[in-house]
């Protein structure tokens, strides 16, 4: 049957109606200017609260960025650079012979220096992102070295060839500086237990272990404690130029005993009260 013109009019009515009650129920709302802005604005603020948090989670259990102030390990590490420290070791995996950590000062092996005053807005802009890892940590009260001996490890300075031996084995030290010696200083220590042995590979110009050693001079006092342990320092991140990963060099302990096998002939160390 043939549509006539009104019934198609009254069609067209009918689904005009229609449309028009279904945006009167399901109005599309308009956000002002200014709701939008507050509402991008609040994203931002969660975003970056997101953002430090993850920082900081990442900073506090995982790594952790720290600035090279000395050159005591050269040249390995330059005065200047920055290197990201991995906190799962000693966490997580075991320190190990050759590993450069960074520590806190088992107390004064580092002189008190003034910090640098960029006046008390700046000051509390970098802790705060120091503190949530966004900018490295100026090492002020840490120390970077490598493990040379571990708990119950004899190490000894030196040979008759001028080489460091670590439990009676002589270990040819590929990180040392070109043209410095092993160790001007003679020493001869047992490392105690829960504690490691470090030198700076610039042996020259590095106050480490051996000089913290007095007055027992036995590897008690100049030892780490591991707990002081922050970390192990896996890569250099900053100049572009240096960046690159650092090397355990476990070639040069390769032959070295376990500690437990070198006690019997390592002369034990002495008390504190002897």
């Amino acid at each position: 049957m043939a549509r006539t013109p009104d019934a198609d009019s009254a069609r067209s009515e009918s689904l005009s109606d229609r449309a028009a009650e279904r945006e009167t129920v399901n109005p599309t709302p308009e956000r002002s200017f200014g709701a939008s802005v507050a509402a991008g604005v609040r994203e931002i603020i969660i975003v970056i609260a997101m953002a430090l948090t993850l920082s900081f989670v990442v900073k506090t259990f995982l790594v952790q960025a720290f600035f090279i102030p000395s050159p005591s390990m050269q040249a390995t590490l330059m005065e200047g650079d920055r290197v990201i420290v991995s906190k799962l070791t000693p966490r997580v995996f075991d320190l190990e012979r050759g590993d450069v950590i960074v520590f806190a000062d088992p107390g004064q092996w580092l002189e008190e220096t003034e910090p640098v005053n960029r006046g008390a807005f700046l000051n509390g802009v970098r802790d705060g992102l120091v503190f949530v890892g966004l900018l490295p940590d100026t090492s002020e009260g840490h120390l970077i070295k490598r493990i040379i001996g571990m708990p119950g490890d004899k190490v000894e300075c030196c040979d008759a060839n001028g080489r460091l031996t670590v439990n009676g084995v002589a270990i040819d030290e590929a990180y040392v500086k070109p043209g410095q010696e092993p160790s001007e200083k003679p020493f001869a220590i047992v490392v105690p237990e829960g504690r490691v042995w470090v030198m700076g590979d610039n042996r020259g110009d590095s106050s480490d272990s051996r000089y913290h050693d007095a007055p027992l001079e036995n590897g008690t006092n100049g030892s780490v404690p591991i707990d002081l342990v922050v970390g192990k320092a896996k890569a250099v991140v900053w100049p572009m130029n240096r960046m690159g990963g650092l090397t355990d060099y476990d070639a040069v302990f390769t032959h070295v005993p376990r500690a437990s096998s070198a006690r019997s002939v390592a002369t034990p160390p002495v008390s504190a009260g002897s």
